[in-house]
């Protein structure tokens, strides 16, 4: 059974409930990836962002078909293509192929569908002869433009008119346009590069029209949602919407519009030339790929998210001028916060397995107070726009109480605490994947963790198990002056020691 959703509208500029075309079933289409480079945080933002309302969507028992596409012919790939003398299909597959990897780190599961738009030209030339056949597009020199004018709706997305739009467009324009605010939909070859046979020659599609004809091909000329980044709504989804509506009829298209909130950086927008842009390996390998994503849920998809992060040479503020070309040391204080918190969630979940792992499940019967909360709270919050901060904030409740149970079970049956502590890890990893964390197993992100930070801090490992052997044996003939040196010794390198039942672990400091 689904649950109803109010969700923002970004065409309608306020929260509405969400009706969809078919009961049950929901069709989403996000812009993907235009694949010339390495991906990098702010792509990881946007994608875990609608990862996170497809989860949320299928936590609510609706039935998604989540559509993300890549756009592998582009200015930009062609560009880059050439100044690294590659093939332009190889490098945006490689790049295609790279953005997967990185996102699966960050728990982003892969979409249902992800057309790429060399796999569609032919619908996109169908698409474009309509636009010209109906008085909607017109060809010059090889060239297919669509004409603004001819869609009075133009600019209703981003609040601009079409006068606006005309001002903002006359630098630089093409005299062969009719109005400089029109748009590229086929561009005619140029020597060297990447083309198809068209009715107009030779050429390739512009930038906007490439999702209109995936999103018919895979969706239908009416869906649910389209969902991208608050950059696109001018011109790119602008754009579609008049493709898409100037060529099926006023009404088609997109019935809901989600963007998500921009990345910044202490209060400044990313840019190479300010050293903040960063790659996902780069920020996964440093911290991991699920104190990313933890970090993304903690803020609402459309809020604006201020990112801490240090960049130094040499232990100084990096310049741009002044050190062009230098390596950087890059401390992301945001994300490391993240981490440390999920550990805590991960050590609470390993100590409640271990815990069940002693005997039952405690049968059935009522649970201590508060131990139902969560799952409701998370189905409130996620059906009010996808809500995630305030599942979070619900995942911190219940991990109060785990651990208020973990460390005694005075004033509470013993039946009732092995039932409730079974009932808060189940639940608390349901309602984590829910947002997209807690889906690893404890035991397997703690070690990675671990390793993470022995690599951060140069901790030799031998040393740290020859000690825990040292401090066994010395506890062992009750020397515990000389168990608590070593645990003293082994806290100042930065290692921390836990007392288990079956011995002893180790984490390290951060």
């Amino acid at each position: 059974m689904t649950a109803p959703i109010r969700l923002y509208d970004s065409m309608r500029r306020q929260k509405v409930p969400f009706e969809p075309l078919v009961p049950g079933k929901v069709g989403v289409y996000v812009c993907g990836p235009t694949t010339y480079a390495p991906a990098h945080i702010g792509h990881a933002y946007s994608a875990i962002a609608f990862d996170t309302v497809r989860r949320s969507l299928e936590f609510l028992g609706w039935d998604v078909t989540y559509v993300r596409n890549v756009t592998d012919i582009d200015d930009k790939i062609i560009k880059r293509a050439h100044e690294t003398g590659e093939d332009p299909f190889a490098m945006s597959a490689h790049f295609a192929d790279t953005y997967n990897q990185d996102m699966a780190r960050f728990n982003v599961r892969p979409p249902t569908i992800e057309p790429k738009v060399t796999g569609h030209i032919p619908q996109i030339i169908a698409l474009v002869e309509r636009l010209v056949a109906n008085g909607h597009a017109y060809a010059v020199d090889g060239d297919v433009y669509y004409e603004v004018e001819k869609f009075p709706p133009y600019g209703k997305l981003s609040g601009q008119t079409l006068d606006e739009l005309k001002d903002g467009a006359r630098i630089g324009v093409d005299e062969r346009k009719k109005n400089p605010a029109d748009f590229a939909l086929w561009k005619s070859a140029k020597p060297g590069e990447p083309s198809w046979d068209s009715p107009w020659g030779k050429g390739r599609p512009g930038w906007h029209i490439e999702c209109s004809a995936m999103t018919v091909t895979h969706l239908g000329e009416t869906f649910d949602i389209h969902a991208g980044g608050k950059d696109l709504i001018f011109p790119h989804h602008e754009n579609e919407i008049a493709q898409s509506q100037g060529a099926d009829g006023e009404g088609t298209f997109a019935r809901y519009w989600l963007h998500n909130g921009f990345l910044n950086f202490e209060g400044v927008k990313m840019s190479k030339s300010l050293g903040n842009v960063f790659n996902c390996d780069q920020i996964a390998d440093a911290v991991g790929g699920e104190a990313l994503r933890y970090f993304c849920v903690k803020h609402h998809y459309r809020s604006p998210v201020d990112f801490e992060v240090e960049v130094t040479v040499d232990g100084q503020p990096f310049d741009p001028i002044k050190h062009a070309g230098r390596d950087k040391q890059v401390r992301f204080y945001s994300l490391e916060a993240a981490d440390r918190e999920l550990a805590k969630f991960y050590e609470t979940l390993a100590k409640v397995d271990a815990f069940m792992a002693t005997g039952g499940d405690g049968g059935t019967g009522a649970y201590a107070p508060g131990a139902e909360d969560l799952l409701p709270a998370a189905r409130d919050a996620l059906a009010d726009d996808f809500n995630a901060p305030v599942v979070v904030a619900s995942l911190h409740a219940s991990l109060t109480l785990a651990n208020k149970l973990l460390e005694s079970g005075k004033g509470i049956d013993k039946e009732m605490r092995r039932r409730t502590l079974g009932k808060l890890a189940k639940d608390m990893r349901t309602a984590g994947g829910a947002i997209g964390v807690f889906t690893q197993e404890p035991a397997a992100y703690l070690a990675e963790r671990r390793a993470r930070l022995v690599k951060a801090k140069n901790i030799d490992v031998a040393a740290v198990e020859a000690a825990i052997a040292e401090r066994a044996a010395a506890r062992a003939a009750k020397d515990f002056a000389r168990g608590d040196e070593i645990r003293k010794r082994l806290g100042e390198m930065g290692v921390a020691l836990h007392d288990l039942q079956g011995g002893t672990d180790w984490s390290v400091q951060d």
